[in-house]
This record gives C-alpha cells, sequence and structure tokens, in this order.
C-alpha cells in the first residue's frame, strides 16, 4: 500500500519527477564520461602498408599518403613505436613480421589500426592486395587478424578492388572499411588521400569533439571521392563501404587533434592553405582518374588546376612577407 501510494506521488508531483529526471541525467552523464575515459585512455597501435601501384606516378602518391599519416599519427598522440610503416618493395614477409610486432606490444583494450594503400586486384573469384613478390588476399588478412589480441581492430583497405575484403574480413571487435564495394573496380582510387586528409582536418570531425573518429574519416573521405567525380564529369568508379556491426568506428580514434593544426592561425593565411591543400588534392585526383579521361582534356585540365597552384602558392609568399 505504501508503495502504490509512492507510487501515485511518482507520477504527479513535479518536483519528484524533476528530482528524479535529474538524477538519471546525472547518472547518464557519469556513464558517458567513464566511456569517454576509458576510450582516451586505450593506446592506439597503427600498421600502415604501402604496396605496389600501377605505375610510378601512382606509386610516388601512396608513398605520400603513407608518410603523411604516418606524421599525422604521431601529431595526435600516438607513440613513434607503436607505428609500423612499410613502404617500397614490401613483401608478405614484411607484413607478417609487422603484425606479430603489434601483437607482442598491443593489449586487449588497445586498438589496432592496419591501413593498406595501393593496388588491389580482382581475378573473378579472389582479391588481392599487391606487393612486392606474392600477393595477399583476404585470407591471408585474417590470419594475421587473429593473431592479434586487442578487441579493438579497423582494418582500412583504400586500394582498388578492396570490396571482398569486407566480406571475408568481418568479425567480432572489427570494423572494416574498403574503398571499392566489389572485385571489379579494379581502377585507381581516390579514397585513400581523402581518408588520409580527414585526420587532420577540422572539416572531418563533424561532432567537433577534437578527435576525428574512424566513422569520420570514412564519411569524409566517401563524400570529397563523390565531390571529386562530379567535378571532372566522370562516373565514379569506386564506391566506399564500411562493416561495423559493433558500432565501433564512432569510438575508435588516432588521438586528439587539438592543438595539432599545422596551419596557420591568421585567418587569411589559413584560408590560403585551406585552399592550396583543396588544389594539391586536386592535382593527385587527375592524376589518378586520368586512364578514364580523354588525354586531351587531361592535360588541359592539369595545366589550369597547376596553374591556380602556383598562383596560390605566390599569393602565400607575399602573406608570409607581410609583417
Amino acid at each position: 500500500m505504501h508503495e502504490a501510494r509512492a507510487t501515485r506521488q511518482a507520477g504527479t508531483n513535479p518536483s519528484f519527477r524533476a528530482g528524479q529526471l535529474r538524477r538519471v541525467c546525472g547518472s547518464l552523464v557519469l556513464v558517458l564520461g567513464v566511456m569517454g575515459a576509458t576510450a582516451s585512455a586505450q593506446s592506439a597501435h597503427l600498421i600502415i602498408v604501402v604496396g605496389l601501384a600501377g605505375d610510378p606516378e601512382h606509386g610516388e602518391l601512396f608513398k605520400k599518403w603513407g608518410a603523411t599519416l604516418a606524421s599525422t599519427s604521431e601529431k595526435l598522440g600516438v607513440a613513434p613505436e607503436r607505428v609500423v610503416q612499410l613502404v617500397g618493395q614490401t613483401t608478405r614477409a614484411q607484413v607478417e613480421k609487422a603484425f606479430d610486432t603489434v601483437a607482442k606490444t598491443a593489449s586487449a583494450d588497445d586498438s589496432v589500426f592496419i591501413v593498406l594503400i595501393g593496388h588491389g586486384s580482382f581475378d573473378g573469384r579472389t582479391a588481392k592486395f599487391n606487393l612486392s613478390g606474392p600477393d595477399m588476399a583476404p585470407a591471408d588478412f585474417a590470419a594475421l587478424l587473429r593473431r592479434l589480441p586487442s578487441k579493438h581492430v579497423a582494418f582500412v583497405n583504400t586500394a582498388s578492388a578492396s570490396g571482398p575484403f569486407l566480406e571475408e574480413l568481418k568479425g567480432p571487435g572489427r570494423a572494416i572499411v574498403t574503398a571499392t564495394r566489389s572485385g571489379s573496380e579494379q581502377f585507381a582510387t581516390l579514397f585513400g588521400g581523402y581518408f588520409v586528409d580527414a585526420f587532420s582536418t577540422d572539416a572531418a570531425d563533424a561532432d567537433k569533439n577534437g578527435r576525428v573518429s574512424l566513422l569520420e574519416a570514412f564519411e569524409y573521405a566517401k563524400a570529397e571521392v563523390t565531390r571529386a567525380y562530379e567535378r571532372e564529369g566522370l562516373l565514379a568508379t569506386e564506391h566506399a563501404l564500411i562493416e561495423d556491426p559493433e558500432k565501433m568506428a564512432s569510438m575508435l580514434s588516432l588521438g586528439s587533434t587539438r592543438d595539432t593544426a599545422a596551419l596557420p592561425t591568421d585567418p587569411r593565411l589559413r584560408a590560403l592553405y585551406t585552399e592550396r591543400r583543396e588544389l594539391e588534392r586536386r592535382v593527385e585526383a587527375l592524376k589518378l582518374l586520368k586512364g578514364g579521361m580523354d588525354p586531351k582534356r587531361y592535360l588541359g585540365e592539369l595545366e589550369s588546376v597547376a596553374t591556380e597552384l602556383a598562383m596560390k602558392n605566390r599569393e602565400i609568399r607575399a602573406a608570409e612577407a607581410k609583417p
């Protein structure tokens, strides 16, 4: 009877309901705070694998993306000893060694990012990531992922023909990202460059919490790829996918972006630097898309953007020379 009366009071007394709401909200904030602290306390490990490219020009771009991701991750707070970068004539043995190195140092609560940058192939049955010597199929990477003790793994394949990796690598504790939705999308992909950019641009931090999550990087890169194809009037030959059944991608990040920006604090200079980066990315995109473009159009657009870039560099030098 007392319980029934108390229940009726709870339903009719505004002060009681307000107090109850405050207690619930306070508990929720506490729980979310603990979750955030736990996520921040985890150490991130990063394996960057730059494989073979379709041609030397693409190869230079892929190496640049790998180097940029490595330097950016350290600025975000990933300890240098937790970054393994494979560049050049990368072999399967080197990839296996990199996974073994991380497996020995990563704990179950750490997060592990694996990012593949390069060229992929598909023979109608099996997709592969191209390396010097034997290429690696999804099954090869699946065996390596099983060696990792971490319960939080992000596997990102930015290569062409990467789609089949998603289905074969998905599993508990894994968020899988591919630059394409199938093995038949075999043209050079733009996704990797924009994915790398995401971790150092404010535009990718959708919730403005000072951290770019895997999901935010994916969404940013996917949107920028769409813009690039639309800008050139070309039919998109890549469609990125993400497999994240446990919704980990929104929690996983390489670290805090606060106080790590290399851009100038002066608003005008900052805008000029951003515009220059966009022009640089357009040059890179054109180089990757040239296989699907009319040669004359490609050379004309490349010359036009290169001229804009040169003028932007001149404008930046003039602005920096002013006291």
